[in-house]
């Protein structure tokens, strides 16, 4: 297994930036691992809602988390300014990847980058569903072929 290297932030198709807060850090003195995924989740969801394909109270397809993946290069600290890169790396039937790197405020690689995977289920019977169309029109702008990422 090679080593990761950090994601350049050009092969990002959207940014949010998100403040760290002082119960983030741990005992170390750096952001807790368990919170870069709450940074992951933070920047799909409100691109998800602000895009209109994602009702969070009523919308009858929801997606689940099944897998996730982290690789982390230089410490997050309280106070600084992050800037979550989100891109697409798959759309499927039912299934979507989604790809996220996390940059110190102005810095052009990654401190953080992962992934992780939504299955779009029907939020009553948990079943498959099929990806809404209003869900896979916002995800196509953010969708970056493998031969397009940047290093």
């Amino acid at each position: 297994m090679s080593k990761p290297t950090p994601a350049a932030r050009d092969g990002y198709r959207h940014f949010l930036p998100i403040t760290t807060r002082w119960m983030d850090n741990d005992v170390y003195g750096h952001v807790n691992n368990v919170v870069y995924y709450s940074y992951f989740d933070t920047v799909v969801n409100e691109y998800l809602i602000r895009a209109g394909a994602l009702d969070i109270e009523h919308g009858e397809t929801i997606g689940l988390v099944v897998e996730t993946q982290c690789n982390y290069f230089s410490p997050l600290i309280f106070p600084e300014r992050v800037e979550a890169g989100l891109r697409v790396a798959r759309i499927g039937a039912t299934s979507v990847r989604y790809e996220v790197g996390l940059f110190k405020e102005g810095e052009r690689q990654a401190a953080a980058q992962g992934h992780f995977v939504h299955v779009y289920v029907d939020r009553a019977t948990r079943r498959p569903a099929a990806l809404p169309d209003a869900l896979r029109a916002a995800l196509e702008p953010l969708f970056v072929a493998p031969d397009e990422e940047c290093a």
